[in-house]
């Protein structure tokens, strides 16, 4: 028993010297200003500052941080995130949003950790602290296990309610058209007026870039873009843009 328990000691001790030594590369608990922090701490506000846009084309979360990202995305906090993200949308349509009613009032959704969750897939995958395997990520989506993001169905139904038209606009590749579809209507999302993906000629434009130039498209048709939602900065920015835009939580990926 002895034995076993110094050997328990040893290895306890070897992990816990590894994750203080990953800690202390991150200014030994201490802000730049010296002000002592926790490991929480750091990566919350490493959290808060990739939802601001101060930090900005990632590639994977940092690995100190990928268990409080898990925690974080599987948490009532980033429910209670997303449903007053949703409130505000809801309350911007019901006071300062004049909708004409002649068909041409427009609403913009991303699909990914928008209306569909990609959470299951990524709790299998290091939360975002593994490198993007395109491949992998394209036959989960190809298998239609998107949930539903429950607020941005309220809110979407909310939409159709008014008689508002939606676009659904994702850089999902053409070929996941028909399991996209299939997903979203699973999961009770239906009645939009168009899914437009990334086809052939858009492979090489960035995600920004693309939905820019849908935007302009459907300027050029008559449609008022009264609002865009998404889960990352790179849906709702450029020129031109809607009226207001609405951001979703989202720590995990970063697409630019």
């Amino acid at each position: 028993m002895a034995k076993k328990f110094g050997i328990f000691f040893t290895i306890f001790c070897i992990l816990s010297t590894s994750c203080l030594g990953d800690w202390n590369i991150l200014s030994q608990h201490k802000t730049n200003s010296g002000l002592k922090i926790s490991l929480k701490n750091y990566c919350e506000s490493w959290r808060m500052n990739v939802e601001l846009h101060n930090i900005r084309d990632y590639v994977v979360v940092p690995q100190e941080c990928v268990a409080y990202i898990g925690k974080y995305m599987t948490s009532t906090q980033y429910k209670v995130d997303s449903e007053r993200t949703i409130n505000e949308c809801i309350l911007y349509l019901s006071t300062n949003c004049i909708l004409e009613n002649d068909g041409k009032d427009a609403w913009i959704f991303d699909i990914d950790d928008t209306l569909l969750s990609s959470v299951p897939y990524y709790k299998k995958n290091g939360f975002g602290g593994n490198k993007l395997n395109v491949t992998s990520l394209e036959d989960w989506m190809s298998q239609g296990k998107g949930t539903a993001l429950e607020h941005s169905l309220k809110l979407f139904n909310h939409l159709k309610g008014l008689g508002v038209q939606i676009f659904l606009v994702s850089s999902r590749r053409e070929h996941l058209r028909s399991a996209t579809v299939d997903n979203l209507v699973k999961v009770d999302f239906y009645g939009w007026n168009s899914l437009i993906l990334r086809d052939q000629e858009d492979e090489c434009k960035n995600a920004q870039s693309f939905k820019a130039e849908i935007r302009s498209k459907l300027i050029s048709q008559g449609y008022r873009i009264v609002g865009i939602i998404g889960d990352q900065w790179s849906s709702i920015e450029g020129l031109p843009s809607a009226k207001r835009s609405f951001k979703l939580p989202n720590p995990m990926y970063y697409v630019a």
